[in-house]
């Protein structure tokens, strides 16, 4: 059987494994992606993404390009969501959609991107594939082993039957909600499980008379069955999404009478005329998706030389439109960590970290996607314990690759974005200029740590930070401007203070003033947080 080799091979390519090559293959791994479909699939699916999962795309320079595919029903501040029994009924409840997406302007450069997730996947795919990554479509992991160097996987080409054996460092599984991996790896999971199955499809449809005017972002129906939603995808075109019981029924079974129908009852016009049902796949010429909406947590994040990723290893409502967000950051974490340890720059207990603090992530991400569920489908939400923004930008992380401080063991999961800068959280936000133009700190960072100091510490911190490969920004002195004279009140140090941060733009370490000898301490703080000791 032939054999290939690659560092890292990856199972799944949808947005978190194609996010995975692109993050692997910019920090110069060499990354093999496998998917069995044929093709990245033509339903819109994921909607939107947050300013957070922008600033991760925007430090590969990948901003403009997502920005320029927006939906044409991008702009949320005039929309509005409903429950109501039809379209064509009054609603139960409305509410305007831009408290969905709430402004953070303060806190990040980045904006929300309402973007259907089969663009979004063609852009990753396209850069992963021009920074060096290699995407396979139609080809499915089948098997695996692993030993103390590496895993084994045998491919199956999906058109031909041919098998091949691929020999890599690490695999990452991104292959969904029912890995087949994970399970291999006997990891069990815990939450409720499967909460719905849907099928969902794309129409073309004149809803002019029904909708009455209203811009409608996002609609919650009860025909024909309660859960039922649709969104408007660009013109004319609609999606929509009902529940289903895959027990009696079989997606694949659904014809175009059946979503006709299906689509007159959710809009209250029976004499609707239904121009279009798309289809999503090629190959198949499948028009409608079945899927499982669930809420479930991995036990475990690592087994051996493979990691859970994505849906793999968390699954929970589309509510908050954070299942794909908190999936591609899984990978964004998890891939300068590989990087780092494959070039011999950190230990191999560095990978450890990535269970350490993205499994906490996930279990309060869920916790408040289905708290929000609750609340619009039934108006009965439990309260929540932090805000949205936190949820989206303060999420934080306890691990050996964070050195705390004092106090920081207590407090909650999330911070509210205005209160970030202490180890393990995201570095903020903090317009700068440099060569004239203007630029946020978060630009700063993204290929290795970045150590941030002043004027005041910067010659010592660039003799300490020599010897150990670390980049030093000072900020004032001339390189980069503060306009607002902000830096050490965001970053919570004094004069000489220092700051370093980790290449996902996370803070490493602070000390408030220039220690006795930086290049000691800098050493020494380098040392615990790559696992080089």
């Amino acid at each position: 059987m032939p054999q290939e080799e690659t560092q890292v091979l990856i199972a799944g390519g949808a947005v978190v494994g194609l996010s995975a090559a692109l993050f692997l293959a910019w920090h110069g791994v060499p990354a093999m992606l496998v998917e069995r479909k044929p093709s990245t699939l033509r339903h819109p699916r994921a909607r939107m993404i947050n300013p957070r999962t922008v600033e991760v795309y925007r430090s590969l320079g990948m901003e403009r390009s997502i920005l320029a595919a927006r939906s044409l029903s991008a702009d949320l501040s005039t929309k509005t969501m409903i429950r109501a029994k039809t379209l064509d009924d009054h609603e139960a409840q409305s509410s305007p959609m831009r408290t969905e997406a709430p402004g953070l302007t303060a806190a990040t450069p980045c904006t929300w991107c309402s973007i259907d997730q089969n663009r979004l996947e063609e852009i990753v795919a396209d850069h992963a594939a021009k920074f060096g990554a290699d995407v396979r479509y139609s080809t499915e992991l089948v098997a695996f082993e692993q030993d103390g160097q590496g895993v084994t996987a045998t491919l199956r080409d999906a058109d031909t039957g041919e098998e091949r054996r691929v020999r890599a460092r690490y695999l990452i599984a991104a292959d969904g909600i029912r890995s087949s991996i994970r399970g291999r790896l006997g990891i069990g999971v815990t939450g409720p499980g499967v909460l719905q199955n849907i099928v969902s499809l794309v129409f073309k449809a004149d809803l002019s008379g029904p909708l009455r005017g209203r811009d409608l972002g996002l609609g919650y129906f009860d025909r024909p069955r309660s859960g039922t939603r649709m969104m408007p995808l660009d013109g004319s075109r609609w999606v929509f999404i009902t529940p289903y019981d895959p027990a009696t029924t079989s997606a694949d079974d659904l014809d175009d009478e059946w979503c006709t129908e299906a689509v007159r009852a959710a809009v209250g016009v029976p004499d609707l005329r239904v121009d279009d049902i798309e289809v999503q796949i090629e190959r198949t010429g499948a028009k409608v998706l079945g899927y499982e909406i669930g809420a479930q947590l991995a036990d475990r994040y690592r087994s051996g030389r493979v990691f859970l990723a994505g849906d793999a290893a968390h699954a929970m409502p589309p509510t908050g439109a954070l299942g794909a967000a908190t999936g591609v950051q899984d990978a964004h974490n998890l891939a300068w960590k590989l990087a780092a340890v494959l070039s011999g720059k950190a230990g191999p207990g560095l990978l450890d970290t990535y269970e350490q603090e993205r499994h906490p992530v996930a279990r309060h991400t869920i916790d408040y996607a289905m708290n929000t569920m609750r609340e619009r489908i039934s108006a009965e939400g439990d309260g929540k314990a932090v805000s949205y923004p936190a949820i989206i930008l303060g999420y934080r992380y306890r691990s050996a690759a964070v050195l705390p401080e004092d106090g920081d063991a207590d407090g909650p999961p999330a911070l509210e974005p205005e209160l970030l800068g202490a180890p393990g959280t995201r570095a903020p936000h903090l317009p700068l200029i440099r060569d004239g133009a203007r630029i946020s700190a978060l630009d700063l960072f993204g290929a290795g740590p970045v150590l941030l100091t002043d004027a005041e510490g910067g010659e010592a911190w660039r003799r300490a930070a020599g010897p150990a490969g670390v980049e030093v920004r000072v900020i004032g002195g001339g390189e980069l401007t503060d306009p607002e004279g902000r830096w050490r009140q965001a970053y919570g140090v004094g004069p000489g203070g220092a700051v370093l941060v980790r290449p996902d733009g996370f803070v490493a370490w602070r000390t408030p003033a220039l220690p006795a000898d930086p290049a000691a301490e800098l050493r020494q703080v380098l040392a615990r947080i790559l696992d080089l000791a």
